[in-house]
């Protein structure tokens, strides 16, 4: 069953613990939640939800992004991001309705799951850095614990936002995954997926290279979803733009940060430019950073008004 995509009916409710609820039409998100959502539907701050239904939430990566060293909240145990544990983890929430989570295609052709474009390791001391999408699926699943006991993973380091690279420690590991091992590996077919194709922000793709990948995503899909619900997100304009017009039964949202950071490419710059995109290639809706709307409220409106459905992400929520 294909998620259908709605409008945004309204401004978003934030409870006390920065968690995002949204209403849902016709099983359709308005808001994406950033962070693993503890509010379930009905009664929020006293206040019955508006006719629409239930509400919908999802989690970032699964149980959320995190390092050891670097998460904002003590109280929340660090699991692995984008790993099968998280995933289960944040299914088990109260009403936790979608997991978010990113995807690239290794150069032998499998999905993956992993948000960095590179992947960092120490060998004898030094640091080695190996782009993820040159990597082959078995080279990609050596980094980090093993299914098999008697295997040793490479350590698995991460890059900050500031430059600093930092072993990735968390309190609960788990093995990295493709997108195929999600399929199988969560039972639960209520939850729904957010799958992001992600690629490298500095590089230029031909669009046979979008194609191909854009693809084989597709391919294990369609071959496993059945009757969960799926949507597609992805920074990449032309990525985005392709996506309909290699599948038509998914909706696709364009992820944007609003012009919190300058790109080369100019719609990734602004949320008229994210607007203008969905327009033209028929997408569903815009996930933004929650920063470009909290700077331009009125840009709620608007993208109400082009009939587009509007999700948001980021630590101010």
């Amino acid at each position: 069953m294909a998620l259908k995509a709605a409008r945004v009916p309204e401004l978003p409710v934030l409870d006390h613990h920065h968690h995002q609820v949204v209403p849902e039409i016709n099983n359709a998100p308005a808001f994406l939640s950033s962070s693993p959502p503890l509010i379930s539907g009905g009664e929020e701050n006293g206040k019955k939800e508006k006719k629409g239904g239930k509400f919908v939430v999802m989690g970032h990566r699964g149980h959320g992004m995190n390092l050891l060293e670097l998460r904002e909240d003590p109280r929340m145990r660090a699991t692995r991001e984008n790993t099968i544990r998280s995933f289960r983890h944040a299914g088990r929430l109260s009403r936790l309705d979608f997991v978010e989570f990113d995807v690239q295609v290794t150069k032998d052709g499998f999905p993956v799951i992993f948000h960095d474009v590179f992947l960092y390791t120490k060998e004898k001391g030094e640091i080695v850095e190996s782009r993820v999408t040159d990597l082959s699926l078995d080279e990609f699943l050596s980094y980090g614990p093993q299914r098999n006991a008697r295997n040793v993973g490479k350590p698995i380091c991460r890059k900050t936002k500031c430059g600093r690279i930092l072993e990735w420690a968390v309190e609960d590991d788990d093995c990295l995954c493709t997108l195929r091992d999600v399929f199988e590996s969560i039972n639960n077919d209520s939850l729904g997926f957010n799958i992001e194709l992600k690629f490298d922000n500095n590089r230029v793709y031909s669009e046979e290279e979008l194609v191909r990948a854009i693809q084989i995503i597709m391919q294990v899909v369609f071959d496993h979803a059945k009757e969960r619900k799926i949507m597609f997100s992805t920074f990449h304009p032309d990525g985005a733009l392709l996506i309909p017009k290699l599948q038509n039964t998914y909706p696709v949202f364009f992820l944007s940060n609003g012009g919190n950071e300058i790109h080369s490419d100019a719609r990734r710059n602004s949320l008229e430019e994210a607007v203008k995109l969905c327009l033209e290639g028929g997408l569903q809706g815009i996930v933004s950073e929650v920063k470009a709307i909290l700077r331009d409220p009125g840009a709620i409106a608007k993208i109400k008004d082009s009939k587009l459905s509007l999700l948001t992400y980021g630590q101010l929520k």
